[in-house]
């Protein structure tokens, strides 16, 4: 009897192996880096004035290389994350077509492109504005392996990208403003300082 019940159990161990699989390897999916560049300026450099709201207030020439092919759309995202009430969005484009890779100065976008909203509560690109003291700007570019409908607001755009981002990059601007330099702009105006960019 003893034999008889040892051989049933060891006949038993690989179907109850065989009954549970093993999990699936966890893959951890590699993300491409775009690398964003502009002819206005470099990385962490300063950026020109005709770009800000003391110039022209015109958007600078973006560029970005290294982009997946599969990719549908591309997104611009401008952004200052020094802002006192929290980041204040300057700019943002999404539904740029996947084979465009730069941005001209004040240039029209590209056919298909929508902007939406920037902090300021307008339409378009809104200059970089520190009320005060230096601030970094981050241009953010995704491309994406799907079209994005035009968004209310940052946080809906980076609800609708999540899980869609095929590669991403950045470059970081930067404004440096001091109160004196507002004074001597306008000496008999009370200039209201804007805290939100």
């Amino acid at each position: 009897m003893n034999t008889k019940l040892l051989s049933l159990l060891l006949a038993a161990v690989p179907l109850t192996a065989a009954a549970e699989p093993a999990a699936p390897a966890k893959t951890t999916a590699k993300r491409t880096a775009l690398k964003v560049t502009s002819s206005a300026f470099t990385n962490n450099g300063a950026i020109p004035t005709e770009y800000t709201c003391d110039g022209a207030q015109t958007t600078p020439p973006l560029s970005w290389s290294n982009l997946p092919r599969n990719a549908r759309t591309v997104a611009v995202l401008v952004e200052d994350p020094d802002a006192p009430t929290g980041a204040f969005t300057h700019w943002l484009v999404t539904d740029i077509p996947g084979t465009i890779t730069s941005l001209a100065s004040g240039g029209a976008l590209p056919e298909g492109a929508m902007v939406a909203k920037n902090g300021k509560g307008d339409t378009g690109y809104y200059g970089p504005c520190p009320p005060t003291g230096r601030h970094h700007y981050f241009f953010h570019v995704y491309a994406l392996d799907t079209t994005i409908p035009g968004p209310a607001t940052k946080e809906d755009f980076l609800a609708s990208i999540n899980g869609h981002i095929l590669a991403e990059g950045q470059l970081i601007g930067m404004v440096q403003k001091s109160a004196t330099t507002k004074e001597a702009k306008a000496p008999n105006k009370v200039d209201k300082p804007d805290k939100t960019r």
